[in-house]
């Protein structure tokens, strides 16, 4: 098994090699005689709140970066500006990685046994060891009714009595800690469970080649018992998160800002990740504006961008300043998802041949120049990017230079006996979203298509729109641009297609946002998340990937790097590419100009 995901990230490794790392400066930020210097505060601008900021639920690259700071998982990724060196999984609260040479993966590859280091603890009062219950109950509160992880799927397909811990838990009233809390002390995963405080075993329901990935997400980190006492993310629990990492939330304003201060009870030698050297993050929501935010940075009144790439128009200027980078992190973003369940139109979404008429009406060539030109994005023709496991290149619905074709477009919808459609399109306010939208509503027009243009400047996008199931049904969205991160690298296949195809998982928090649901998909997943290795999996999810775009349940738009620039001041910036942004634990802050 470990053999099998060191071979993963060894064949990314010699794939990054001819990637782009870092264009333009970039770096560390550092000369190799700076001292580092603790202290001061790390200032971070945006816009919008995270949708969920309880670990069990994030579903933002925004929320991974600031989760990052105060919840461990067993295992996890170290940050690095060369992304091979991103993608291995390394111990964090585990004390080493399980193979079966060392014994802790059993020969037949379904039972795993992690034993945690010792010294790490909660900022209770006094603090207390992190156990390996504290593990469990992260597992548990997975599939909790009030806000169940994205996630939980990955887990539901992997874990022994994982499915039927989660359909008994999500029938529990969401409105009660008390039910919630009752529900976990009196049901247990079969394949979960705390040997001791500090030894963990999993049983597996098959062999998984990428299971290491799976136990350094976010949605796994420990969780403390105080938390039962909450509703999973809702308004209390937001005020009394509870801090195993370097820093802990000291104060949080819903949508205007979060300070973060350090975590007295953290050690660093119990932190492989981790560092800590500056004494406070605030981070300053409610700027919408990318422009705004990059003159803050430029002019040194703040130090990083919470949730935005640099402005398509600054791109030009910063090549050669030390400060800017491209930083290499493969993802779609945006794509375009149909909901498949909308009554709207007849029902027109919900038939193939009016969404591969869609496919060509989209001038992909001008989103790449919306967001910097092709070095910082190219078109994007399959659903899993280069760089991802079961990528191949291929592209089912050509157009002349990637500009798009509205009169096929137009035929295609004519023949299918929609002509004429009117599509609700919800879209994000910050960043480039608004652009983007605009551009797509544009060549939708092109092809008799009228785009209700929707925005959403509330945070609500993911969390109260797409990934409701009520609302998808009521015809409430029609299209909506997305973008797609995924969780892991390497052997990572099932982060791209699983969590965003597998219909049988459709249901409220699903990110299959359009309600996509193909037997034979989803006996590809099967078969890919019990293959024998990496490269047997890698041909599960390539097959899968061409099902799909012929079912064309979406428009992929861009395989896109990610922009970045910081203050002067910043120091040993080191990118996570699943959290686009740099790693706000290891960064230090020179004096001020």
């Amino acid at each position: 098994m470990a053999r099998a995901v060191v071979k993963a990230a060894a064949g990314v490794a010699v794939l990054a090699a001819g990637l782009t790392g870092c264009v333009g400066g970039g770096g560390e930020g550092a000369a190799a005689d700076e001292p580092v210097r603790d202290g001061g505060t790390l200032r971070v601008v945006g816009s919008s709140d995270v949708e969920h900021l309880d670990p069990a639920s994030v579903a933002s690259v925004g929320a991974y970066g600031l989760v990052r700071t105060f919840a461990r998982t067993l295992f996890g990724t170290r940050a690095s500006n060369g992304f091979a060196a991103t993608v291995p999984v390394r111990p964090d609260v585990a004390e080493r990685i399980p193979t079966r040479k060392n014994g802790d993966v059993s020969d037949d590859r379904e039972t795993y046994t992690v034993r945690l280091r010792e010294d790490v603890r909660w900022n209770t009062e006094p603090p207390r060891p992190v156990t390996a219950h504290d593990f469990v109950r992260g597992f548990e509160r997975l599939c909790n009714p009030a806000a169940p992880s994205i996630g939980r799927g990955y887990y539901v397909s992997t874990l022994v009595g994982m499915q039927t811990f989660c359909d008994g838990f999500l029938r529990v009233d969401p409105r009660s800690p008390a039910a919630m809390a009752a529900y976990q002390h009196e049901h247990e995963i079969e394949g979960v469970r705390a040997k001791d405080d500090r030894t963990l075993v999993f049983e597996l329901e098959e062999p998984a080649s990428d299971f290491l990935h799976l136990l350094a997400l976010p949605f796994t980190a420990a969780a403390p018992q105080e938390y039962d006492r909450y509703i999973p993310d809702g308004p209390d629990f937001r005020r009394h998160t509870i801090s195993n990492g370097p820093y802990q939330i000291v104060e949080y304003r819903p949508g205007i800002s979060y300070v973060l201060a350090r975590n007295p009870a953290w050690r660093a030698q119990s932190d492989p990740l981790r560092e800590r050297h500056v004494d406070r993050i605030r981070v300053t929501l409610g700027q919408d504006s990318a422009e705004a935010v990059q003159q803050q940075i430029e002019q040194g009144t703040a130090d990083l961008a919470w949730d935005q790439p640099v402005p398509t128009s600054a791109v030009p200027r910063l090549r050669d300043d030390p400060r800017f980078a491209i930083m290499e992190a493969p993802s779609s973003s945006p794509y375009l998802v149909f909901n498949l369940l909308s009554p709207n139109n007849g029902g027109a979404l919900g038939k193939a041949d009016v969404r591969r008429a869609l496919q060509y009406a989209i001038d992909k060539s001008t989103l790449v120049k919306l967001v910097g030109g092709p070095a910082v994005a190219s078109p994007l023709h399959t659903v899993i990017p280069p760089g991802n496991s079961g990528h191949a290149p291929v592209n089912h619905y050509p157009t002349p230079d990637d500009s798009g074709d509205p009169a096929k477009c137009r035929a295609l919808l004519a023949r299918a006996g929609h002509p004429n459609l009117t599509l609700k399109f919800p879209y994000r306010t910050n960043s480039l979203h608004k652009l983007l939208a605009e551009s797509i509503a544009e060549n939708l027009a092109s092809c008799g298509v009228t785009a209700e243009l929707m925005p959403d400047a509330v945070g609500s996008f993911y969390g109260g729109t797409i990934t409701t199931p009520a609302r998808a049904r009521a015809g409430q969205w029609d299209i909506a641009a997305p973008g797609w991160t995924p969780d892991w690298y390497g052997n990572n296949g099932r982060s791209i297609i699983q969590p965003l195809f597998d219909g049988r998982t459709y249901g409220d928090g699903s990110t299959n946002y359009g309600g996509y649901n193909n037997p034979r998909v989803n006996e590809l997943i099967d078969a890919a998340l019990t293959a024998s290795g990496p490269e047997e999996a890698a041909e599960c999810w390539r097959q899968a990937d061409v099902l799909i775009m012929r079912d064309a349940a979406i428009v992929p738009l861009l395989s896109r790097s990610h922009t970045i620039f910081r203050s002067s001041r910043v120091r040993n910036a080191h990118f996570l590419p699943t959290a686009s942004g740099y790693d706000y634990t290891r960064i230090w802050l020179a004096e001020d100009d």
